[in-house]
């Protein structure tokens, strides 16, 4: 009976490897250009936080834009929406590879995030559309596979591209591949039947929109590097951002704004509102895990990159194969498991992960990171198909884009607040922990004494006076003690991710236990207004 109701499009396939792959190019592209940041500050004679707006500027118009995609889409067609978001992306790229100095550089980055704005969105509100109800969990889990591996992998890409060739390239390896993705959607994909009424355009809406959300994400972006609230400018931002997001939301919501930009009533939706607040913990979790680990594992580890992406490598599979499973249990006509069963397994692995890595040594090695890092991708498999498909179960027409995007924008908010939240956490906690250490070494301890007088013994061995043999040691203990410090601080880090996840946990609850015949009635798309 839904299938009657469904756009029924016979090149379905073809256009999920056209919309994956350009989803998969967006993603990608918020990660790759991390490793590549050093080589461009030296090409371009940037500082180290000039270049970090490479970043910055990519991210910023990415969040703007996104809130808005349903109604872009909406006012320009579906497909020429999608085509001319892949092409604006592409040329970005190859602008942003051919830049000369540090302006046009970033210019071009803020562009391209505009343009990978609908290739998230879109291309996930597309999908629910054109493929049948018994078909989503395969679908969607294919298309959670590319969103999470793509920033996993990211750096190691950079990285090899960046060695082996130089930064431009980073940008020029998108052009080939959105090529075919751009014909593949031009050729086959239809505008959609169902759109929100564009009559009027809502300046008033978009203007707040950017302000208020240009100005959160810059916060969370610079906020540590400026020391926060200190700073008169991240002082001055965050006022602004909390004023133009109230104004927003009321005048979104007024009776007098016929045509919002956003339509904030679909968060009516219960499964909706609680897979919102699901996917912040979540994009708190998958970003700011990635943040984490390297720096972990680099300097306290002594990993090199290569290592390090090999050791996240494993994990990458295990999201893949249970993505794979949650889509093969939750489609066909009777589904075999309800999502939040599968979405509490997830987190239990997520979280047990984290109580793991909260758990290792200056001394841990491979071996003792990469179960847990197994664990951890495999919990994110099982969370974000199941979320995903409890989200849009009881959206109809137009609702459908409107989630889509808010689901996105949630999960990059999300990532920005955990990098900016770990961030400032891990350079507080390595400093009050480093002062904790250092108060237990005063001259009358008997450890101290012992451990001092083995390097300085081990110092005048190696030639050196006795003065400078114990400065010496001095230092070594210093470093020892920063190192431990630092330990001690990434462990609070990886459980603070965790907490993160079991402080959502009770909007699993939220989500409700819909029956097939009234699920596949409500997925059934109306024209919504």
């Amino acid at each position: 009976m839904a299938a009657a109701v469904e756009e029924i499009t016979p090149y379905r396939w073809l256009i999920l490897a056209g919309l994956i792959t350009a989803a998969i190019l967006e993603v990608l592209d918020t990660t790759i250009v991390n490793v590549a940041m050093p080589q461009m500050a030296g090409n371009l004679g940037a500082t180290t936080q000039e270049i970090g707006w490479v970043s910055t500027g990519y991210i910023l118009s990415n969040v703007i834009v996104l809130p808005m995609t349903a109604f872009l889409s909406s006012l320009f067609g579906r497909k020429r929406y999608l085509v001319g978001s892949i092409i604006l992306f592409l040329v970005a790229s190859f602008l942003c590879g051919a830049s000369r100095t540090l302006p046009q550089l970033v210019l071009f980055r803020i562009i391209q995030g505009a343009g990978g704005a609908a290739l998230l969105s879109t291309a996930q509100a597309t999908l629910r559309e054109i493929f049948p109800r018994e078909m989503q969990g395969t679908v969607q889990s294919i298309y959670v596979l590319g969103i999470i591996v793509a920033p996993t992998l990211g750096p190691t890409l950079g990285g090899w591209i960046t060695d082996n060739y130089s930064w431009p390239w980073v940008f020029y390896v998108n052009i080939p591949i959105g090529l075919i993705s751009a014909f593949i959607v031009a050729g086959f994909l239809s505008d959609a039947k169902y759109h929100m009424p564009t009559l009027k355009v809502d300046w008033p809406g978009i203007g707040l929109l950017a302000v208020g959300l240009g100005s959160l994400q810059y916060v969370l972006e610079e906020g540590n590097e400026n020391d926060w609230f200190e700073d008169r400018t991240i002082f001055l931002l965050t006022v602004i951002s909390v004023i133009a997001l109230t104004v927003l939301i009321l005048w979104e919501l007024s009776p007098r704004n016929k045509h919002p930009v956003v339509n904030l009533r679909v968060l009516k939706n219960r499964d909706l509102s609680a897979a919102l607040a699901l996917f912040v913990a979540l994009g708190f979790g998958l970003y700011g895990g990635i943040f984490i680990f390297p720096l972990f594992a680099q300097g306290i580890l002594g990993f090199n990159a290569t290592v390090t992406g090999l050791v996240l490598m494993p994990g990458g599979v295990a999201t893949g194969i249970s993505a794979i499973l949650c889509g093969r249990l939750l489609s066909g006509k009777r589904r075999l498991v309800e999502p939040k069963f599968l979405i509490c397994a997830g987190m239990f692995l997520f979280v047990l992960s984290m109580w793991q890595l909260g758990h290792l040594t200056t001394l841990s090695g491979e071996p003792d990171t990469r179960l847990s890092l197994i664990l951890r991708g495999f919990g994110l498999g099982l969370l974000f198909t199941p979320i995903n498909i409890a989200a849009f179960s009881t959206l109809k027409g137009v609702e459908i884009a409107q989630g889509a995007s808010m689901l996105n924008l949630t999960r990059q908010l999300g990532g920005s607040l955990g990098i900016a939240v770990l961030s400032t956490y891990l350079t507080r906690a390595t400093a009050s922990h480093r002062l904790s250490l250092i108060s237990n070494l005063y001259p009358t301890n008997p450890a101290f004494q012992m451990r001092m007088s083995q390097l300085t013994h081990a110092m005048m061995a190696k030639g050196l006076a006795s003065e400078s043999a114990r400065l010496a040691a001095l230092k070594i203990m210093d470093g020892t003690v920063t190192r431990q410090a630092m330990t001690m601080a990434f462990n609070d880090c990886f459980m603070l991710i965790g907490a993160s996840v079991v402080l959502v946990s009770p909007g699993v609850f939220m989500l409700g236990r819909k029956k097939l015949a009234s699920a596949a009635s409500a997925s059934a798309p109306v024209d919504a207004h």
